[in-house]
């Protein structure tokens, strides 16, 4: 009798009963056992409520049981969320696309997505090296495969020997796997020219944003007007924004200087933390470079600026750096080069020579960078070449423009003397995502930390903790990147070959991209320095500023049958994306979803399509954009408001 009873409520529960979707009587699915049956004690509470008639008559009188989780009730933090890059634009975009691979008809054939940096979405072709070695890692029995190359097998081997089990498949420490720490503290020394790392300030994190939202979290505190103001710069990566809302944190805004290649301006930051401090306490300042969706790379001056400026207001710094990686040559584990002792920092030429590479590697064991240490490294060497006096030559990637250099946040930090670089508190962000890599979906990342308080740092282990562990083979891609294949070793020919391909066509596709718009009448880019976003101004003509008023944007809200449309105005460049998205099937995001002065109307779009669809791309918007401005504004000359 109880089993009949207790599959009756549960074919209620269901709605089998009724048409109409029912609920039984509150807490009803509590009360079974684990054998799914009623306790006598329930059973009888529930007879007396009225059992399944009495549910199914609350159902038909309009009495139904509301929802705990609503609109309403919902955290009001998480409404203030926004997150352009997979906004209302993209949603359009994926409805858009469904309806051409069901016949519909649209005037392309295809929608094209420079909304994301996702590299492998584009078309971009993984890194050979880099998924043998995860290949290895994922299934070990690869390992007698001779289809796999040593210097791979030696790698995977490595790792998962400091694997639990020697599995890819069981947690790490919090932290990340130790092999792995010790070789990126490794590689940021030697990006850094001899400035020390501690492996254990090295975090493996789940992409660079894990790191970030972590160090926000422990920065965040106050109410009122001691409430933690965090700096960032405008246009943003929204990543910043959305989790500044959801933290109930103070966004402080600092622009960026667009008329000087978005250059960060000492005056500005200064403005913005005055400004700041009248209703909230200002306590971090985060900075991305190369910037996103910017483009440039900030110059050491600028650096310098913004660590005088922290050092001086007492602020964190935290360093988004995650769209550059700098590589340098090792040696193997064995080889014992000899030693050439020298008063200042030497490059030697390396060239190809009867189809043989004449391989270089160079550190710095003095920290001062006197008598430092010059390792010549070369294999089958049938000549050597002059030492010249040059400063060090390092491999720029995501740094395309001639006249930029990448310079880390921390090396700059080191330079300015031991009362900053032993008092400012700094961390760095980094991501296997971008890069000439483009390993999005491994989700690899890590964030180094400097000068954080000792006990500070064990509360940060404890909130990593939490998250147990970031996905290990993540972790095992950001290794490959930070240890890659040396000039001794059998894979090092095809990986020096892809990786140049990716950074020669990403340089290539830069500047193919800055040529193109900035010729466009009304639209004006700046170069591409870094990176892979282009952000280019847009004049918006009046006449649609006002419409845009007028008209809606799309909001999405789920809901049983998809989503909806909400009147709820909308932006003038959303309106401009929207009708480049409807009218040539080019997905971008609005330059609004970034931030940007006052008046002012932009874009951002990847740069990382192939180079054929990114002509293509780029000359449906220069049409586009030529007929827009037509509509709109026949008799205005179109200008942009920022000066070439």
């Amino acid at each position: 009798m109880h089993r009949l009873q207790s599959i009756a409520a549960r074919s209620l529960m269901a709605g089998v009963k009724d048409p109409c979707p029912a609920l039984v009587t509150p807490g009803l699915g509590r009360r079974l056992n684990r054998a799914g049956l009623l306790s006598p004690a329930a059973l009888k509470r529930y007879n007396a409520s009225g059992g399944p008639a009495a549910a199914v008559a609350a159902v038909r009188s309009g009495k139904v049981r509301e929802k705990t989780l609503t609109m309403d009730t919902l955290n009001p933090q998480v409404k203030a969320v926004e997150y352009a890059v997979r906004g209302p634009i993209v949603i359009k975009a994926g409805e858009i696309e469904r309806s051409l691979q069901e016949g519909g008809k649209k005037p392309f054939t295809e929608v094209i997505k420079a909304n994301i940096g996702d590299a492998h979405a584009m078309g971009q072709q993984p890194i050979t090296f880099l998924r043998q070695v995860v290949a290895l890692c994922t299934f070990p029995e690869l390992l007698d495969s001779p289809s796999f190359p040593e210097d791979a097998k030696r790698r995977a081997r490595r790792i998962l020997q400091d694997c639990g089990g020697q599995s890819l498949g069981s947690y790490s420490a919090s932290q990340g796997v130790d092999c792995i720490r010790q070789d990126i503290a490794a590689y940021i020394e030697q990006r850094d020219q001899g400035v020390a790392s501690n492996w254990e300030n090295i975090f493996l994190t789940t992409g660079a944003s894990d790191g970030i939202v972590s160090i926000l979290r422990l920065l965040v505190s106050g109410e009122g007007r001691s409430r933690t103001g965090v700096m960032i710069p405008i246009p943003q990566y929204p990543l910043y924004s959305a989790a500044i809302a959801e933290m109930d944190a103070v966004q402080v805004n600092y622009y960026l200087d667009e008329d000087n290649c978005w250059a960060l301006d000492v005056h500005e930051l200064h403005r913005a933390y005055q400004a700041a401090k009248q209703h909230c306490h200002p306590r971090v300042i985060c900075i991305i470079n190369p910037g996103n969706p910017t483009g440039q790379v900030q110059s050491k001056k600028c650096i310098e600026d913004v660590l005088h400026f922290a050092y001086e207001e007492n602020l964190f710094v935290m360093a988004d750096e995650r769209l550059h990686v700098t590589s340098y040559m090792q040696p193997s584990r064995d080889f014992r080069p000899s030693t050439l002792r020298l008063s200042s920092l030497v490059i030697f030429n390396h060239i190809t020579l009867d189809s043989e590479l004449i391989a270089f590697r160079q550190y710095v064991d003095c920290p001062t960078r006197k008598n430092s240490r010059i390792d010549l490294l070369y294999t089958n060497v049938k000549d050597v070449y002059t030492a010249t006096s040059l400063p060090p030559l390092v491999y720029q990637e995501n740094v395309y423009a001639p006249d930029c250099e990448f310079h880390s946040f921390k090396k700059v930090l080191y330079e300015m003397g031991p009362e900053y670089f032993n008092s400012i508190e700094l961390a760095s962000f980094h991501s296997t995502s971008k890069g000439y890599t483009g390993e999005c979906g491994f989700r690899g990342g890590f964030m180094e930390v400097v000068n954080l308080d000792p006990e500070v740092k064990a509360q940060l282990v404890k909130l990593l903790s939490v998250r147990l562990c970031p996905p290990v083979a993540g972790q095992a891609a950001v290794d490959v990147i930070v240890n890659p294949p040396q000039p001794d070793e059998p894979s090092f020919g095809q990986f020096h070959k892809e990786k140049s391909s990716v950074l020669g066509a990403l340089a290539d596709k830069a500047k193919i991209t800055e040529q193109i718009l900035s010729a466009v009448p009304g639209i004006k880019c700046n170069p591409v320095q870094g990176a892979m976003y282009a952000f280019p101004q847009v004049f918006i003509p009046p006449r649609a500023v006002e419409e845009a008023k007028l008209w809606y944007k799309a909001a999405y809200s789920l809901n049983k049958s998809g989503g909806c449309l909400q009147a709820l105005g909308m932006q003038p460049d959303m309106l401009y994306c929207l009708r480049l998205l409807e009218e040539t099937g080019i997905c971008v995001v609005p330059g609004s979803g970034f931030g940007q002065r006052e008046g002012t109307y932009h874009f951002r779009m990847t740069i990382l399509p192939s180079p054929e669809k990114l002509k293509v791309l780029l000359e449906k918007v220069r049409d586009f954009h030529i007929k827009f401005l037509k509509e709109y504004s026949a008799l205005e000359e179109p200008q942009c408001l920022v000066q070439a």
